[in-house]
């Protein structure tokens, strides 16, 4: 029976497909924006907690939190990425409705088959470009796609540089900080010491305090 009513009931036309996947990638759009500022506010609490942890001269909570802020700018990276090829799709889709009022129907798309497949492997967005790929499939506007790699990778070789580079940050901060609030004479002579050894310890209370950044940051990521 269900199979009879598939049969009978109407297909959609190219102009009504349009507007339901266009009306579904902005909607994924406007979920990415909220995901974005999600994380880029936790980032701001992240960033307190390093040059908190860099003034305790606690280096070795300073890095471990350096380095969970460069995993977040990394994916904030990754979902602009994904928010522009979204749009990319929406515009390539009207292109080949514009087509389709000439020849009468869809055509495939290389170029909507290739986004979609680049989509396919990014954790935020797979599960909808999985449904996107199966009706574009069926509506012939792309070939269908394998592909069940999810590329969630946020390490990198360079990504201790990066950590490094965080911290600098802080520490050259603190640094004009504490130099601007010291007299002329001996703010020039503290700039020109090497930097103070820091030793790795920390205490319990410190160590609850990263785990809870961590979670938090956990958390509006996934």
């Amino acid at each position: 029976m269900e199979k009879v009513k598939n049969i009978l009931k109407p297909k959609p036309n190219p102009q009504q497909l349009l507007r339901d996947w266009q009306r579904r990638l902005r909607q994924e759009c406007r979920n990415i924006e909220r995901q974005i500022r999600d994380i880029q506010r936790e980032e701001n609490v992240v960033q307190k907690s390093i040059k908190e942890a860099a003034k305790r001269n606690d280096m070795g909570s300073a890095k471990s939190l350096a380095k969970e802020l460069v995993r977040s700018k990394r994916i904030v990276n990754r979902l602009y990425e994904n928010k522009a090829q979204l749009n990319s799709i929406s515009m390539h889709l009207g292109e080949s409705v514009a087509i389709a009022r000439s020849v009468g129907h869809l055509s495939k798309s290389a170029e909507v088959m290739k986004l979609v497949n680049n989509l396919m492997k990014a954790p935020e967005v797979a599960i909808t470009m999985q449904e996107f790929n199966k009706e574009m499939t069926k509506a012939g506007v792309i070939e269908e796609i394998v592909n069940d790699a999810v590329d969630s990778a946020l390490d990198s070789e360079d990504i201790e540089d990066e950590i490094e580079e965080e911290v600098d940050k802080v520490l050259t901060e603190l640094a004009g900080e504490t130099a601007a609030q010291l007299p002329e004479a001996v703010r020039k002579e503290k700039l020109k010491q090497p930097a103070q050894a820091v030793g790795d310890a920390e205490d319990a209370e410190d160590e609850e305090d990263l785990e809870e950044l961590r979670a938090r940051l956990a958390k509006v990521r996934s």
